[in-house]
């Protein structure tokens, strides 16, 4: 009954098991930072609820049986010693789960059913099914029975606080086996597609093909790469609800939103090997552009919010997109992001710029992306470097569209606006050794000891020789053994778990690499890039690190970290090959 468990194996702990298109997961996690005894069917729809509570129970006695489990992108098992439980997805919405040895009970997690919460379940005798029917996802959560039959049911048609759920065991031959689907109001009845083990084999092929798209350059300098693939291809989730079009979520953890930043790492690690589902990611917070341009903060299937903005980095990424794509732009594709790009730069000159002010400002940390950075603690309506720095890419990005598409005086017209906006911030937050902050009410100027400080190293070639060499120096302050601090770590403010007020995260490494990269300083680049990397090899893709341990926080299964790895690890690999390559011609 066994089927093969291959490709790279992880811990549900850690890592939720999906895949790509599905709403939901399999995972102990059911909510912030809380982890359930049993693995639960976790639905993102609407939210993230942990719908069906998932047991492998002892055959003689029905308590919960002792198993350990494994597992891998097409594979998920219990394991005991008196049996095994295997799960595979069939499609986004269906898994099949098959056992021997062990009965197997699937239970609503929420145990009290109230007029507006809670989980209905009954027997459908349309489908010879049984449902649940949850409340707080609005979707319908139905099993069939294909081998095997019914040990108990509980709760059908029950009202109020109790157990409800199906237990199922095996016949003579020994083998049980179950479909779990995730509808809306209606289906036909469940008929199988094939059986277990072709199920099993498709997911396991359809990962393997996506993995050699995205990441065909993997080898045994980047260990890490299929599990990064897989962080990314399993949060992949359908067009659905206000997430318009198929969309990599920050994780099927707690943090199952696209942020107006995030996906632009995510769209830049697929857009040599999976261009349509890049170009979606850089699309779909576009989707929801508001009247003066701005960008929501965060969209995911059922919420669009819009009381914080993110960084207009996306001039940045769209530059890097577009030379990573292996097929050209037509002209309409240039268009529709030269027009969106516009209004999202003017919402920046216009809305956060007090009158008379060159510089735009963020109303909160909350906006940078840097929540509470130490950069915020005077004050949070501040005009900084790093927001300038953006907006100066952002800029050059609008006049080399603006050309391409012979708009000639608009291109011009960036340009100076470019040049106006970079002497700006040279003249006003440039103190001849680092940037400071200014206050957008009183014009009082103060520095930090945050990394945000140093973000305008992303100006790459534009800055000044001078400026990049000064930044290039503070950066170095910031390397730990593991990689960027986000606070100096002799800084009294320096938290080990302080979100952006110590720990290491991706989008910061990914900028910074670049940047000096493109400024000329290889050597730091190399070094940040190889710390990073050797750090996702050692303590996988969370949503940030301990800077001085090199522990993972947070969210353990993050797509941005996921992504960055495979972004620093592809270019390593072909600046590797270039290296060799030059070294043989010469």
């Amino acid at each position: 009954m066994t089927a093969a468990l291959s490709g790279p194996a992880f811990s549900v702990q850690d890592i939720p098991f999906s895949v790509y298109g599905s709403w939901f997961d399999i995972s102990p996690v059911v909510a912030e930072k809380t982890y359930a005894e049993d693995l639960h069917l976790v639905s993102h729809q609407n939210g993230m609820h942990g719908v069906l509570r998932l047991v492998p129970l002892d055959p003689a006695r029905g308590e919960r049986a002792e198993t350990r489990v494994e597992a891998t992108p097409g594979l998920l098992a219990w394991t005991g010693e008196k049996g095994r439980v295997e799960l595979a997805y069939e499609s986004p919405d269906t898994v099949r789960l098959r056992g021997s040895g062990l009965r197997f009970g699937v239970f609503a997690a929420a145990r009290t059913l109230t007029p507006f919460s809670g989980t209905y379940f009954f027997h459908d005798p349309a489908a010879n099914a049984h449902v649940f029917t949850s409340y707080e996802t609005g979707r319908r959560y139905r099993v069939t029975v294909l081998s095997g039959v019914l040990a108990d049911t509980a709760g059908a048609q029950a009202l109020g606080s109790g157990d409800r759920g199906v237990t199922v065991t095996a016949q003579a031959d020994g083998c049980w086996e179950i479909a779990i689907e995730e509808l809306d109001a209606a289906r036909p009845p469940y008929v199988s597609s094939a059986a277990f083990d072709g199920v099993a084999a498709a997911a396991r092929g359809a990962f393997a093909d996506f993995v050699d798209a995205v990441a065909p350059w993997r080898s045994d300098a980047s260990p890490a790469a299929e599990l990064a693939a897989y962080v990314v291809w399993s949060a992949t989730v359908a067009a659905k609800g206000l997430v318009t079009r198929p969309g990599v979520l920050m994780s099927k953890h707690w943090m199952d939103k696209v942020w107006s930043w995030d996906h632009c790492f995510n769209a830049l690690a697929l857009a040599q090997g999976s261009p349509e589902l890049a170009w979606d990611q850089y699309h779909l917070p576009f989707d929801h552009q508001d009247e003066s341009g701005a960008l929501p903060d965060s969209v995911t299937h059922s919420e669009v919010l819009y009381n914080f903005v993110k960084p207009p980095i996306h001039g940045w990424a769209f530059g890097h997109l577009r030379r990573s794509l292996p097929v050209r732009l037509d002209s309409a594709e240039l268009t529709e992001v030269y027009e969106r790009l516009e209004r999202w730069t003017g919402f920046w000159l216009t809305a956060r710029r007090a009158p008379g002010a060159d510089l735009p400002h963020y109303q909160h940390g909350n906006d940078s992306g840097w929540d509470n950075a130490t950069t915020f603690d005077r004050e949070r309506v501040v005009v900084t470097a790093d927001l300038a720095a953006f907006l100066v890419l952002q800029l050059h990005q609008l006049a080399e569209l603006a050309e391409e598409l012979r708009k000639s005086d608009e291109a011009t017209r960036w340009t100076r606006t470019a040049e106006e906006i970079q002497a700006a911030l040279l003249d006003q937050l440039w103190t001849g050794d680092r940037f400071v902050a200014r206050s957008a009410g009183t014009g009082e100027t103060w520095s930090s000891a945050s990394l945000l400080d140093l973000m305008p190293i992303a100006l790459g070639e534009h800055l000044p020789a001078e400026v990049g060499s000064a930044l290039a120096d503070h950066i170095k302050a910031h390397l730990t053994p593991y990689g960027l601090a986000t606070e100096l770590p002799t800084s009294p403010d320096y938290l080990a778990d302080g979100y952006w007020r110590g720990p290491i995260w991706a989008p910061a490494t990914v900028l910074i690499e670049d940047g000096l990269r493109r400024a000329g300083h290889h050597r730091l680049a190399d070094d940040v890039s190889a710390r990073f990397r050797a750090l996702c090899e050692t303590h996988g893709f969370a949503e940030n690190f301990d800077a001085l341990t090199g522990i993972g926080l947070r969210d353990r299964a993050y797509t941005w970290t996921a992504s960055s790895y495979l972004l620093l690890a592809r270019d390593h690999h072909h600046r590797r090959a270039d290296a060799g390559t030059d070294a043989t011609l010469t």
